[in-house]
Protein backbone atom coordinates (compact mmCIF):
# COMPACT_ATOMS: atom_id res chain seq x y z
CA UNK A 1 0.00 0.00 0.00
CA UNK A 2 1.45 3.57 -1.04
CA UNK A 3 1.00 6.59 1.59
CA UNK A 4 -1.84 8.72 1.14
CA UNK A 5 -1.48 12.50 0.76
CA UNK A 6 -2.53 14.69 3.32
CA UNK A 7 -1.99 18.26 4.47
CA UNK A 8 -1.62 17.85 8.03
CA UNK A 9 -1.59 21.29 8.84
CA UNK A 10 -3.90 24.66 9.94
CA UNK A 11 -7.17 22.48 9.89
CA UNK A 12 -7.72 19.44 8.69
CA UNK A 13 -11.36 20.12 8.73
CA UNK A 14 -11.62 19.77 5.17
CA UNK A 15 -10.08 16.82 5.14
CA UNK A 16 -8.50 15.95 1.56
CA UNK A 17 -9.57 13.95 -1.28
CA UNK A 18 -7.25 10.89 -0.52
CA UNK A 19 -8.43 10.72 3.04
CA UNK A 20 -10.88 8.54 4.68
CA UNK A 21 -14.03 10.17 6.67
CA UNK A 22 -15.22 8.42 9.52
CA UNK A 23 -18.65 7.39 9.26
CA UNK A 24 -21.45 5.36 11.69
CA UNK A 25 -21.84 6.74 15.02
CA UNK A 26 -20.27 10.10 16.49
CA UNK A 27 -18.52 8.96 19.83
CA UNK A 28 -17.42 12.12 22.20
CA UNK A 29 -14.62 13.08 23.91
CA UNK A 30 -14.81 12.64 27.92
CA UNK A 31 -14.51 15.86 29.51
CA UNK A 32 -12.50 15.61 32.13
CA UNK A 33 -13.20 19.04 34.24
CA UNK A 34 -16.18 16.88 35.58
CA UNK A 35 -16.03 13.90 38.04
CA UNK A 36 -15.63 10.50 36.46
CA UNK A 37 -17.34 9.46 39.74
CA UNK A 38 -18.02 11.18 43.41
CA UNK A 39 -15.42 9.34 44.41
CA UNK A 40 -12.59 10.80 41.98
CA UNK A 41 -13.53 14.58 42.82
CA UNK A 42 -12.99 17.23 40.12
CA UNK A 43 -10.12 17.10 37.67
CA UNK A 44 -9.24 20.48 36.83
CA UNK A 45 -5.36 21.67 35.77
CA UNK A 46 -2.67 22.48 38.02
CA UNK A 47 -0.43 25.44 37.95
CA UNK A 48 1.29 24.29 35.00
CA UNK A 49 -2.25 24.17 33.26
CA UNK A 50 -1.88 20.08 33.09
CA UNK A 51 -4.46 17.72 33.66
CA UNK A 52 -4.17 14.98 36.83
CA UNK A 53 -6.81 12.78 38.43
CA UNK A 54 -6.72 13.15 42.31
CA UNK A 55 -5.70 10.86 44.44
CA UNK A 56 -5.48 10.64 48.18
CA UNK A 57 -2.65 8.58 50.37
CA UNK A 58 -3.97 5.32 50.56
CA UNK A 59 -5.13 5.09 54.15
CA UNK A 60 -4.22 2.95 57.14
CA UNK A 61 -6.49 -0.32 57.91
CA UNK A 62 -7.58 -1.82 60.77
CA UNK A 63 -7.31 -6.11 60.64
CA UNK A 64 -10.03 -6.08 62.86
CA UNK A 65 -12.37 -4.00 60.72
CA UNK A 66 -11.14 -4.65 57.10
CA UNK A 67 -8.73 -7.81 56.99
CA UNK A 68 -8.71 -8.21 52.92
CA UNK A 69 -7.29 -5.41 50.68
CA UNK A 70 -7.95 -5.59 47.05
CA UNK A 71 -6.92 -4.52 44.07
CA UNK A 72 -6.04 -4.75 40.11
CA UNK A 73 -3.10 -4.80 38.40
CA UNK A 74 -1.20 -1.86 37.10
CA UNK A 75 1.65 -1.94 34.86
CA UNK A 76 1.10 1.54 33.29
CA UNK A 77 4.78 3.67 33.43
CA UNK A 78 3.37 6.93 32.43
CA UNK A 79 3.71 8.24 36.28
CA UNK A 80 7.93 7.76 36.59
CA UNK A 81 8.37 9.11 33.28
CA UNK A 82 6.39 12.02 33.56
CA UNK A 83 7.79 12.97 37.64
CA UNK A 84 11.31 12.23 35.75
CA UNK A 85 10.93 15.27 33.22
CA UNK A 86 9.39 17.30 36.14
CA UNK A 87 12.51 17.02 38.08
CA UNK A 88 14.78 17.29 35.28
CA UNK A 89 13.65 20.88 34.92
CA UNK A 90 14.06 21.24 38.34
CA UNK A 91 10.25 21.70 39.41
CA UNK A 92 8.41 19.31 41.90
CA UNK A 93 5.86 17.48 40.23
CA UNK A 94 2.68 17.89 41.59
CA UNK A 95 1.49 15.36 43.82
CA UNK A 96 -1.23 13.54 41.52
CA UNK A 97 1.30 12.99 38.90
CA UNK A 98 2.84 10.70 41.42
CA UNK A 99 1.22 7.38 41.35
CA UNK A 100 3.59 5.10 43.28
CA UNK A 101 2.79 1.61 42.17
CA UNK A 102 3.66 3.02 38.71
CA UNK A 103 7.25 4.41 40.28
CA UNK A 104 7.64 0.52 41.42
CA UNK A 105 6.74 -0.94 38.13
CA UNK A 106 9.15 0.83 35.58
CA UNK A 107 11.75 -1.68 36.95
CA UNK A 108 12.46 -4.96 36.39
CA UNK A 109 12.93 -7.57 39.25
CA UNK A 110 14.45 -10.78 40.00
CA UNK A 111 11.61 -13.08 40.42
CA UNK A 112 11.19 -16.37 38.82
CA UNK A 113 9.63 -17.94 35.48
CA UNK A 114 6.39 -19.28 36.00
CA UNK A 115 6.87 -23.05 35.36
CA UNK A 116 3.20 -23.06 33.75
CA UNK A 117 1.86 -21.68 30.86
CA UNK A 118 -1.68 -22.57 32.42
CA UNK A 119 -1.07 -20.78 35.34
CA UNK A 120 0.99 -18.11 33.94
CA UNK A 121 2.53 -16.17 36.77
CA UNK A 122 5.19 -16.99 39.59
CA UNK A 123 4.23 -15.56 42.81
CA UNK A 124 6.78 -13.92 45.22
CA UNK A 125 6.49 -12.68 48.64
CA UNK A 126 9.21 -11.28 51.03
CA UNK A 127 9.18 -9.52 54.16
CA UNK A 128 11.63 -7.13 55.81
CA UNK A 129 11.83 -4.40 58.42
CA UNK A 130 10.73 -1.43 57.36
CA UNK A 131 13.77 1.24 56.82
CA UNK A 132 11.38 4.26 57.70
CA UNK A 133 9.51 2.74 60.94
CA UNK A 134 10.78 0.12 63.70
CA UNK A 135 7.52 -1.01 64.74
CA UNK A 136 6.27 -1.98 61.46
CA UNK A 137 7.25 -4.35 58.29
CA UNK A 138 7.28 -4.51 54.44
CA UNK A 139 5.80 -6.82 53.18
CA UNK A 140 6.24 -7.67 49.05
CA UNK A 141 4.44 -9.24 46.81
CA UNK A 142 5.55 -9.98 43.33
CA UNK A 143 4.56 -11.20 39.75
CA UNK A 144 5.69 -12.23 36.38
CA UNK A 145 4.08 -13.59 33.50
CA UNK A 146 5.29 -15.95 30.98
CA UNK A 147 8.52 -14.53 28.67
CA UNK A 148 7.45 -14.78 25.18
CA UNK A 149 10.44 -14.31 22.86
CA UNK A 150 9.71 -11.35 19.88
CA UNK A 151 9.79 -13.77 16.73
CA UNK A 152 7.13 -16.19 18.74
CA UNK A 153 4.61 -13.66 19.69
CA UNK A 154 1.94 -13.40 17.10
CA UNK A 155 1.29 -10.80 14.03
CA UNK A 156 0.23 -7.16 15.25
CA UNK A 157 -2.17 -5.29 13.52
CA UNK A 158 -1.41 -2.01 15.01
CA UNK A 159 -3.27 1.45 14.05
CA UNK A 160 -1.14 4.86 14.94
CA UNK A 161 -3.64 7.11 15.45
CA UNK A 162 -1.28 10.46 16.07
CA UNK A 163 -2.40 13.88 16.95
CA UNK A 164 -1.50 16.68 14.59
CA UNK A 165 -3.53 19.35 16.32
CA UNK A 166 -1.63 22.67 17.21
CA UNK A 167 -1.15 21.91 20.88
CA UNK A 168 1.39 19.02 19.23
CA UNK A 169 3.57 22.03 17.44
CA UNK A 170 6.17 21.65 20.00
CA UNK A 171 9.69 20.42 20.02
CA UNK A 172 8.76 17.52 22.72
CA UNK A 173 5.53 16.71 21.00
CA UNK A 174 4.42 15.72 17.56
CA UNK A 175 8.43 16.02 16.39
CA UNK A 176 9.21 13.22 19.31
CA UNK A 177 5.90 11.18 18.62
CA UNK A 178 7.86 10.77 14.81
CA UNK A 179 10.50 9.62 16.27
CA UNK A 180 9.27 7.17 18.47
CA UNK A 181 6.76 5.87 15.83
CA UNK A 182 9.81 5.36 13.59
CA UNK A 183 11.25 3.41 16.32
CA UNK A 184 8.60 0.98 16.54
CA UNK A 185 7.96 0.61 12.41
CA UNK A 186 11.78 -0.98 12.91
CA UNK A 187 10.58 -3.51 15.34
CA UNK A 188 7.52 -4.83 13.40
CA UNK A 189 7.51 -8.10 11.32
CA UNK A 190 6.63 -9.12 7.90
CA UNK A 191 3.60 -10.57 9.52
CA UNK A 192 2.65 -7.32 11.27
CA UNK A 193 0.64 -4.67 9.70
CA UNK A 194 0.57 -0.89 10.45
CA UNK A 195 -1.72 1.86 9.29
CA UNK A 196 -1.61 5.53 10.44
CA UNK A 197 -5.07 8.09 10.75
CA UNK A 198 -4.13 11.30 12.01
CA UNK A 199 -6.69 14.16 13.81
CA UNK A 200 -6.88 17.50 14.20
CA UNK A 201 -10.39 20.19 13.34
CA UNK A 202 -11.15 16.46 11.43
CA UNK A 203 -9.71 12.74 11.05
CA UNK A 204 -8.03 11.07 7.90
CA UNK A 205 -6.35 8.19 6.98
CA UNK A 206 -2.48 9.12 5.94
CA UNK A 207 -1.53 5.43 5.83
CA UNK A 208 -3.44 2.68 4.54
CA UNK A 209 -2.27 -1.21 6.64
CA UNK A 210 0.84 -2.05 5.32
CA UNK A 211 4.26 -4.51 6.45
CA UNK A 212 6.43 -2.16 5.09
CA UNK A 213 8.52 -0.12 7.33
CA UNK A 214 10.31 2.33 4.96
CA UNK A 215 6.30 3.59 4.05
CA UNK A 216 5.23 4.01 7.78
CA UNK A 217 8.61 5.98 8.21
CA UNK A 218 8.20 8.11 5.44
CA UNK A 219 4.48 8.82 6.31
CA UNK A 220 5.51 9.72 9.83
CA UNK A 221 8.12 12.19 8.17
CA UNK A 222 5.73 14.03 6.09
CA UNK A 223 2.86 15.06 9.47
CA UNK A 224 2.79 18.20 10.72
CA UNK A 225 0.74 20.02 13.30
CA UNK A 226 -2.30 22.62 13.42
CA UNK A 227 -5.85 23.20 14.08
CA UNK A 228 -8.01 22.40 16.83
CA UNK A 229 -8.34 18.62 18.41
CA UNK A 230 -11.02 15.96 17.12
CA UNK A 231 -9.97 13.00 19.36
CA UNK A 232 -12.75 11.55 19.18
CA UNK A 233 -13.56 11.14 16.00
CA UNK A 234 -10.00 10.10 15.16
CA UNK A 235 -10.33 7.63 17.74
CA UNK A 236 -13.70 6.42 15.86
CA UNK A 237 -11.74 6.31 12.71
CA UNK A 238 -8.93 4.60 14.06
CA UNK A 239 -11.32 1.97 15.60
CA UNK A 240 -13.17 1.20 12.29
CA UNK A 241 -9.51 0.83 10.54
CA UNK A 242 -8.82 -1.85 13.00
CA UNK A 243 -11.73 -3.59 12.56
CA UNK A 244 -10.75 -3.53 8.92
CA UNK A 245 -7.67 -5.36 8.76
CA UNK A 246 -8.66 -7.78 12.22
CA UNK A 247 -6.20 -10.49 12.58
CA UNK A 248 -8.04 -12.91 14.66
CA UNK A 249 -5.91 -14.60 17.30
CA UNK A 250 -3.58 -11.83 17.12
CA UNK A 251 -2.53 -8.58 18.32
CA UNK A 252 -5.24 -5.60 17.46
CA UNK A 253 -4.47 -2.30 18.99
CA UNK A 254 -4.55 1.09 18.42
CA UNK A 255 -1.72 3.41 19.47
CA UNK A 256 -2.67 6.86 20.26
CA UNK A 257 0.03 9.41 20.56
CA UNK A 258 -1.51 12.96 22.40
CA UNK A 259 -0.62 15.38 24.93
CA UNK A 260 -4.38 14.86 25.65
CA UNK A 261 -5.76 17.90 24.54
CA UNK A 262 -9.02 16.69 22.68
CA UNK A 263 -11.23 20.45 22.46
CA UNK A 264 -13.52 19.71 19.98
CA UNK A 265 -16.88 17.87 18.92
CA UNK A 266 -19.53 15.82 20.89
CA UNK A 267 -18.64 15.98 24.68
CA UNK A 268 -20.29 12.79 25.70
CA UNK A 269 -17.94 11.34 27.73
CA UNK A 270 -20.56 8.28 28.44
CA UNK A 271 -20.44 7.57 24.35
CA UNK A 272 -16.90 7.61 24.06
CA UNK A 273 -16.35 4.89 27.03
CA UNK A 274 -18.93 3.06 25.66
CA UNK A 275 -16.89 2.67 22.43
CA UNK A 276 -14.04 2.16 24.15
CA UNK A 277 -15.12 -0.84 25.98
CA UNK A 278 -17.13 -2.28 22.62
CA UNK A 279 -14.19 -2.53 21.06
CA UNK A 280 -11.95 -4.15 23.62
CA UNK A 281 -14.23 -6.57 23.92
CA UNK A 282 -14.42 -7.38 20.78
CA UNK A 283 -10.36 -8.01 21.11
CA UNK A 284 -9.08 -4.19 19.75
CA UNK A 285 -6.97 -3.09 22.69
CA UNK A 286 -6.03 0.67 23.37
CA UNK A 287 -2.37 2.01 24.16
CA UNK A 288 -2.10 5.80 24.73
CA UNK A 289 1.85 7.64 24.90
CA UNK A 290 1.77 11.22 26.30
CA UNK A 291 3.96 13.80 25.11
CA UNK A 292 5.16 17.12 26.32
CA UNK A 293 3.74 19.36 28.80
CA UNK A 294 2.00 22.39 29.77
CA UNK A 295 -1.44 21.10 28.93
CA UNK A 296 -0.61 17.21 29.11
CA UNK A 297 -4.40 15.62 29.73
CA UNK A 298 -2.81 12.92 31.85
CA UNK A 299 -6.14 11.76 33.89
CA UNK A 300 -8.02 11.68 30.53
CA UNK A 301 -4.60 9.27 28.87
CA UNK A 302 -4.92 6.97 32.20
CA UNK A 303 -8.42 6.56 31.64
CA UNK A 304 -8.68 5.53 28.27
CA UNK A 305 -5.88 2.96 28.64
CA UNK A 306 -7.62 1.68 31.23
CA UNK A 307 -11.12 1.29 29.75
CA UNK A 308 -9.46 0.40 26.58
CA UNK A 309 -7.16 -3.00 28.24
CA UNK A 310 -3.96 -1.36 27.44
CA UNK A 311 -1.54 0.51 29.20
CA UNK A 312 -0.33 3.89 29.57
CA UNK A 313 3.31 5.10 29.04
CA UNK A 314 4.69 8.60 28.58
CA UNK A 315 7.47 9.75 26.38
CA UNK A 316 9.72 12.16 27.41
CA UNK A 317 12.79 11.23 25.59
CA UNK A 318 14.40 9.45 22.81
CA UNK A 319 15.71 7.12 25.55
CA UNK A 320 12.43 6.80 26.71
CA UNK A 321 10.82 5.91 23.61
CA UNK A 322 13.77 3.06 22.54
CA UNK A 323 12.38 1.67 26.28
CA UNK A 324 8.52 1.87 25.53
CA UNK A 325 8.41 1.14 22.15
CA UNK A 326 11.65 -1.04 21.30
CA UNK A 327 12.36 -3.06 24.37
CA UNK A 328 9.55 -3.68 25.98
CA UNK A 329 7.19 -4.14 22.33
CA UNK A 330 6.53 -7.82 23.02
CA UNK A 331 5.38 -7.54 26.77
CA UNK A 332 3.35 -4.16 26.04
CA UNK A 333 1.52 -5.49 23.01
CA UNK A 334 0.76 -9.46 23.76
CA UNK A 335 -1.35 -10.13 26.53
CA UNK A 336 -0.98 -13.21 27.93
CA UNK A 337 -3.91 -12.45 31.13
CA UNK A 338 -6.42 -10.32 31.66
CA UNK A 339 -8.69 -8.99 34.60
CA UNK A 340 -5.84 -9.45 36.81
CA UNK A 341 -7.26 -8.76 40.37
CA UNK A 342 -4.80 -9.56 43.88
CA UNK A 343 -6.44 -9.98 47.29
CA UNK A 344 -4.56 -10.62 50.02
CA UNK A 345 -6.22 -11.62 53.30
CA UNK A 346 -4.18 -10.75 56.67
CA UNK A 347 -4.19 -12.97 59.55
CA UNK A 348 -5.37 -10.57 63.15
CA UNK A 349 -2.90 -13.43 64.84
CA UNK A 350 0.10 -12.02 63.29
CA UNK A 351 -0.73 -8.23 61.87
CA UNK A 352 -2.82 -5.51 63.33
CA UNK A 353 -2.84 -2.66 61.06
CA UNK A 354 -1.44 -2.59 57.28
CA UNK A 355 -1.42 0.04 54.29
CA UNK A 356 -0.67 -0.62 50.79
CA UNK A 357 1.54 2.01 48.95
CA UNK A 358 0.11 3.35 45.67
CA UNK A 359 -2.68 1.28 43.97
CA UNK A 360 -4.90 4.00 45.13
CA UNK A 361 -7.30 4.27 41.55
CA UNK A 362 -7.13 0.62 41.66
CA UNK A 363 -8.45 -0.29 44.45
CA UNK A 364 -11.75 -2.72 44.47
CA UNK A 365 -14.33 -3.44 46.85
CA UNK A 366 -13.61 -7.13 48.39
CA UNK A 367 -16.98 -8.44 46.43
CA UNK A 368 -15.41 -7.60 43.13
CA UNK A 369 -12.63 -10.29 43.66
CA UNK A 370 -14.99 -12.84 42.65
CA UNK A 371 -17.21 -11.14 40.28
CA UNK A 372 -16.48 -11.84 36.87
CA UNK A 373 -17.66 -9.21 35.32
CA UNK A 374 -16.06 -6.22 36.89
CA UNK A 375 -12.87 -5.59 34.51
CA UNK A 376 -9.20 -5.10 35.68
CA UNK A 377 -5.54 -4.87 34.75
CA UNK A 378 -4.06 -6.80 31.80
CA UNK A 379 -0.96 -8.60 31.63
CA UNK A 380 1.75 -8.59 28.64
CA UNK A 381 4.51 -11.27 28.32
CA UNK A 382 7.02 -10.81 30.45
CA UNK A 383 5.74 -8.09 32.61
CA UNK A 384 6.18 -7.91 36.17
CA UNK A 385 3.99 -6.16 39.03
CA UNK A 386 5.06 -5.74 42.48
CA UNK A 387 3.25 -4.89 45.44
CA UNK A 388 4.33 -3.28 48.42
CA UNK A 389 2.25 -3.27 52.44
CA UNK A 390 4.00 -1.89 55.16
CA UNK A 391 2.00 -3.78 58.39
CA UNK A 392 1.76 -3.93 62.04
CA UNK A 393 2.89 -7.05 63.87
CA UNK A 394 0.54 -7.89 66.69
CA UNK A 395 1.20 -6.91 69.86
CA UNK A 396 3.23 -3.73 68.54
CA UNK A 397 2.84 -0.12 68.56
CA UNK A 398 0.68 1.09 65.12
CA UNK A 399 -0.33 4.44 63.84
CA UNK A 400 -3.94 3.56 65.57
CA UNK A 401 -4.26 3.53 69.12
CA UNK A 402 -7.02 1.39 70.43
CA UNK A 403 -10.11 2.67 71.55
CA UNK A 404 -11.44 4.02 74.82
CA UNK A 405 -14.22 1.85 75.56
CA UNK A 406 -14.36 -1.92 75.23
CA UNK A 407 -17.64 -2.05 73.26
CA UNK A 408 -15.83 -0.18 70.31
CA UNK A 409 -12.69 -1.43 70.38
CA UNK A 410 -10.82 -3.21 67.41
CA UNK A 411 -10.56 -7.13 68.06
CA UNK A 412 -10.74 -10.22 65.78
CA UNK A 413 -11.72 -13.65 66.80
CA UNK A 414 -8.32 -16.08 65.64
CA UNK A 415 -8.42 -19.46 64.51
CA UNK A 416 -5.99 -22.06 65.10
CA UNK A 417 -6.46 -23.12 61.77
CA UNK A 418 -4.72 -20.44 60.30
CA UNK A 419 -1.73 -20.28 63.13
CA UNK A 420 1.42 -19.91 60.79
CA UNK A 421 0.02 -17.45 58.32
CA UNK A 422 0.84 -13.80 58.37
CA UNK A 423 -1.44 -13.82 55.36
CA UNK A 424 -3.10 -15.70 52.42
CA UNK A 425 -2.61 -14.14 48.48
CA UNK A 426 -5.16 -14.60 45.90
CA UNK A 427 -4.39 -13.80 42.25
CA UNK A 428 -7.69 -14.56 39.59
CA UNK A 429 -7.23 -13.77 36.15
CA UNK A 430 -8.23 -14.93 32.94
CA UNK A 431 -6.52 -16.11 29.66
CA UNK A 432 -6.53 -13.47 26.99
CA UNK A 433 -9.59 -16.00 25.17
CA UNK A 434 -11.94 -16.65 28.27
CA UNK A 435 -14.15 -15.41 30.42
CA UNK A 436 -14.01 -16.94 33.43
CA UNK A 437 -11.16 -16.40 35.95
CA UNK A 438 -8.73 -18.50 37.47
CA UNK A 439 -7.25 -18.44 40.95
CA UNK A 440 -3.93 -18.51 41.99
CA UNK A 441 -3.19 -19.01 45.98
CA UNK A 442 -0.14 -18.78 48.23
CA UNK A 443 0.12 -18.37 52.43
CA UNK A 444 3.00 -16.07 53.33
CA UNK A 445 4.86 -17.45 56.61
CA UNK A 446 4.37 -15.58 59.39
CA UNK A 447 7.60 -16.51 60.25
CA UNK A 448 9.37 -13.96 58.11
CA UNK A 449 7.51 -11.27 60.66
CA UNK A 450 10.62 -12.32 63.25
CA UNK A 451 12.96 -10.34 60.75
CA UNK A 452 15.19 -7.74 62.15
CA UNK A 453 17.06 -7.32 58.47
CA UNK A 454 16.49 -4.52 56.15
CA UNK A 455 15.48 -5.11 52.68
CA UNK A 456 18.57 -6.21 51.03
CA UNK A 457 19.14 -6.90 46.66
CA UNK A 458 16.07 -5.92 44.66
CA UNK A 459 13.65 -6.19 47.44
CA UNK A 460 15.80 -2.82 48.93
CA UNK A 461 15.61 -1.34 45.51
CA UNK A 462 11.71 -1.48 45.00
CA UNK A 463 11.40 -0.56 48.72
CA UNK A 464 13.74 3.06 47.93
CA UNK A 465 11.61 3.56 44.76
CA UNK A 466 8.07 3.13 46.52
CA UNK A 467 9.74 5.76 49.39
CA UNK A 468 10.62 8.40 46.87
CA UNK A 469 7.32 8.32 45.39
CA UNK A 470 5.53 8.35 48.59
CA UNK A 471 7.90 11.06 49.75
CA UNK A 472 7.27 13.06 46.42
CA UNK A 473 3.61 12.57 47.62
CA UNK A 474 4.46 14.24 50.86
CA UNK A 475 3.19 10.77 52.87
CA UNK A 476 4.13 12.16 56.97
CA UNK A 477 4.07 8.06 57.54
CA UNK A 478 7.43 8.18 56.36
CA UNK A 479 8.90 10.04 59.31
CA UNK A 480 12.39 11.97 58.82
CA UNK A 481 13.28 9.34 56.05
CA UNK A 482 15.59 11.74 53.60
CA UNK A 483 16.11 11.71 50.15
CA UNK A 484 20.12 10.64 51.45
CA UNK A 485 18.52 7.38 53.19
CA UNK A 486 16.20 6.24 50.19
CA UNK A 487 19.78 6.47 48.31
CA UNK A 488 21.85 4.46 50.78
CA UNK A 489 18.41 2.02 50.59
CA UNK A 490 18.84 1.72 46.70
CA UNK A 491 22.45 0.72 47.23
CA UNK A 492 24.90 -0.12 44.38
CA UNK A 493 22.37 0.32 41.80
CA UNK A 494 23.26 -1.36 38.49
CA UNK A 495 22.09 -0.40 34.86
CA UNK A 496 21.36 3.03 33.35
CA UNK A 497 17.40 3.30 34.62
CA UNK A 498 18.24 2.35 38.09
CA UNK A 499 21.32 4.81 38.10
CA UNK A 500 19.06 7.23 36.32
CA UNK A 501 16.90 6.93 39.85
CA UNK A 502 19.83 7.88 41.69
CA UNK A 503 19.88 10.95 40.16
CA UNK A 504 16.51 11.60 40.24
CA UNK A 505 16.87 11.80 44.16
CA UNK A 506 19.65 13.69 43.63
CA UNK A 507 17.68 16.43 41.78
CA UNK A 508 14.89 16.08 44.46
CA UNK A 509 16.85 16.99 47.14
CA UNK A 510 18.43 19.61 45.33
CA UNK A 511 15.48 21.01 45.18
CA UNK A 512 13.75 21.16 48.60
CA UNK A 513 14.89 23.66 51.32
CA UNK A 514 17.39 21.74 54.19
CA UNK A 515 15.44 21.15 57.24
CA UNK A 516 16.94 20.37 60.47
CA UNK A 517 17.43 16.71 60.36
CA UNK A 518 16.79 14.89 57.16
CA UNK A 519 17.88 11.65 58.85
CA UNK A 520 15.30 8.60 58.76
CA UNK A 521 15.76 5.43 61.01
CA UNK A 522 17.95 3.66 58.17
CA UNK A 523 21.48 3.53 59.86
Amino acid sequence: MKSKTILCCVALAAVTAGCSKPGGNNYSTPSYEASDTAEAGLVTPDASGEKYKPNAISPVHMVADAPVSTFAVDVDTAAYANVRRFLTQGRKPPVDAVRTEEMINYFRYDYPLPSDREAPFSVTTDVAQSPWNQETKILRIGLRGYDLPYARRPAANLVFLVDVSGSMDEPDKLPLVKSALSTLADNIGREDRVAIVVYAGAAGVVLDSTSDPSEIKAALDTLSAGGSTAGGEGLQLAYSIAREHFIKGGVNRILLATDGDFNVGITDQKELETLIEHERDDGITLTTLGFGQGNLNDSMMESIADLGNGNYAYIDSAMEAKKVLSEELASTLFTIAKDVKVQVEFNPAYVSQYRLIGYENRALAEQDFDNDKVDAGDIGAGHQVTAIYEVVPAGTKGWMSDRRYTDNRRTAQTSGRQDGELAFVRLRYKLPDGDTSRLIERPVDARQLATHSLPQGDMAFATAVAAFGQKLRGDTRLGDLGYADIRRLAGNADGYWRQEFIKLTELAEAGQVPAASRRGWIG
